[in-house]
């Protein structure tokens, strides 16, 4: 194979396929950001979207969490969404906590129960100033003691009851019962999810081969014309418009199409304090991903 000594024009155009393909994948992540899924307004402690709880105990629990947010201030809000889109459900709740700015500003004490029962997940988020009090041991308790075995049996309402008074009895100052109840019935970790996994490999064979296609044949390939260089048998063409197909069954375009575009701002969600969905709102809280996730 004969090796190709790459001038200073071939270099700059070298470096400018680069950078387009650099470009290229910060466009994709942008668009991944783009697709994630909406967030519902704030419009109340329960929220609940999927409409799984029953109006006696959503009537309750709004009362309950009224009552506790009132002795110390300490806010929980309860959300339920059909679904996640494709979200992982972690870094949707982080989302949506500080879209809602659960909690006080200076005391970032606010929790959040989620649960999308399409995609069969729930997730604890706390934040950052409850983290030494409900901590992640003990929101994997509540989900795996109490959500789970409820959920599997369909009763939803129950199991959010049961987890909402079981932070409370944690906020208060009482872990001991939740913990000896978790040593009574140790929890089972989940495996991870070979569905995500598979995205993860697909994701970042496109990602480094993209990069390796861009690169890799003027260095190493056989130049046959300027910008066309054959590699492994295949051929590829750079820095060409429409038509520049390759003949040898692979080919490298650099440049986008003109049909895609982005823009900044999104008509199906919104990043706000939630307030103009009702009369309840956050006060100005945050969370670092502190908390638990389930499935059941």
């Amino acid at each position: 194979m004969t090796r190709h000594a790459i001038s200073p024009v071939e270099s700059g155009r070298f470096i400018k396929i680069i950078g387009t393909a650099l470009l290229a994948m910060a466009v994709l992540l942008v668009g991944f950001a783009a697709f994630a899924a909406a967030l519902p307004a704030l419009t109340g402690r329960v929220v609940d979207n999927a409409g799984i709880i029953d109006a006696a105990t959503e009537a309750a629990l709004t009362q309950k969490l009224a009552e506790f947010e009132t002795k110390g201030s300490d806010q929980i809000v309860v959300a339920t969404i059909p679904s996640l889109d494709g979200e992982e459900i972690e870094p949707y709740a982080n989302r949506l906590f500080r879209a809602w700015k659960l909690g006080q500003a200076k005391e970032n004490n606010g929790v959040l129960l989620l649960v999308a029962p399409n995609d069969r997940k729930m997730r604890i988020e706390v934040g950052y100033g409850l983290e030494g009090t409900l901590t992640d041991l003990h929101t994997k308790l509540i989900i795996e003691n109490d959500m789970v075995p409820a959920f599997r049996a369909g009763d939803f309402s129950g199991g959010i009851g049961k987890a909402v008074d079981d932070m409370i009895m944690v906020l208060e100052g009482n872990p001991e019962e939740l913990e000896a109840r978790g040593k009574r019935n140790p929890a089972n970790d989940n495996p991870v999810d070979p569905i995500f996994m598979l995205f993860i490999v697909l994701w970042a064979t496109m990602f480094f081969g993209g990069l390796a296609m861009a690169f890799l044949p003027p260095i190493f390939g056989t130049k046959l014309s300027p910008g066309v260089y054959k590699w492994l048998g295949m051929t590829f063409r750079y820095g060409r418009g429409p038509g520049s197909s390759s003949s040898g069954g692979g080919g490298w375009t650099s440049g986008s199409s003109s049909g895609s575009g982005w823009s900044s701002g999104s008509s199906g969600s919104g990043w706000s304090s939630g307030s103009s969905g009702g009369g309840f709102s956050g006060g100005g809280g945050s969370s670092g991903g502190g908390g638990s996730s389930g499935s059941w």
